[in-house]
């Protein structure tokens, strides 16, 4: 399987002044089996900036895009609606026991006009077959509505593990916006929470963004004898980001003994582009 990884890309006046169409095609001429996009679509939750990424995530050219929100997707009481309308219209896992959710305005009153969703938490989950296997792919929201740092609810963990437990598949991996294993200036708080989401289920694959800087991880707990990957993208692209964080991952074989992941780095000369495409072996 060949996973393509963007993150990022803050359609809006963050978005990059780079020409999407020469990056589309530079996106679209790799074999791709799966699109991973690790969130902040938008760089305000606006209506037209989910519609305008929904129509860059809809030009690309593979039958599998998952994308899941970030902390700048959740900057508007309708951004779960416009989620759904302009990127993925996806069946939200929702809480076992309401009650005991703890993060702030999971669930807007009912007395607020104008929302179709009053659930704001958008984690969900997605089956894909690749060589006759079942490849799960869990996502879960650790964005909190106007705020930019990461929170995890317990309850909501909770669910999404019983929901895992009632499927069969062969492999999983997860989506977070945030890195679990390292800080960023806004970072995720209980981090602990996921860690241990990640063992139970067994997940040895990690993606996340946020940060715009690359750090590709393996951290392993010596005690439980577990190891997992984290996969942490620059962005795609911030017109302020930092030197050198314009780029997307493509890991070629991935999760096999041949895996190679490329790293494609993006300059913007004028109205051109220049790639910087380096390679690193995972074993």
């Amino acid at each position: 399987m060949n996973i393509l990884h963007i993150s990022d890309l803050h359609f809006g006046p963050r978005h990059w002044k780079g020409n999407d169409a020469l990056l589309l095609d530079k996106l679209n001429s790799y074999a791709t089996d799966l699109v991973i996009n690790t969130g902040d679509n938008t760089t305000d939750s606006l209506e037209s900036e989910f519609k305008a990424v929904g129509e860059f995530l809809n030009s690309l050219n593979c039958e599998h895009v998952i994308s899941i929100p970030g902390n700048h997707d959740k900057r508007n009481m309708r951004a779960q609606d416009f989620f759904r309308k302009y990127i993925d219209n996806v069946e939200v896992i929702r809480p076992i026991d309401p009650a005991r959710c703890t993060k702030t305005k999971i669930q807007i009153d009912q007395y607020t006009t104008g929302i179709e969703e009053h659930f704001t938490d958008i984690n969900f989950i997605k089956k894909i077959t690749f060589d006759g296997k079942v490849l799960l792919v869990v996502c879960i929201d650790s964005n909190e509505t106007y705020q930019d740092i990461g929170i995890i609810d317990r309850e909501m963990l909770h669910t999404v593990s019983q929901k895992i437990a009632e499927l069969e598949y062969d492999n999983i991996m997860l989506l977070n916006h945030y890195s679990i294993i390292d800080s960023d200036g806004d970072p995720m708080f209980h981090s602990d929470r996921i860690i241990d989401f990640v063992k139970r289920n067994k997940i040895e694959h990690v993606f996340c963004g946020h940060g715009h800087n690359l750090t590709l991880t393996k951290t392993t707990d010596l005690m439980r004898n577990y190891s997992f990957n984290q996969y942490k993208n620059g962005t795609l692209a911030s017109h302020n980001s930092h030197k050198d964080s314009n780029m997307f991952l493509y890991h070629e074989n991935f999760a096999e003994e041949n895996m190679k992941t490329h790293v494609v780095r993006i300059h913007i000369d004028g109205d051109k582009l220049e790639f910087e495409e380096s390679i690193i072996n995972i074993t």
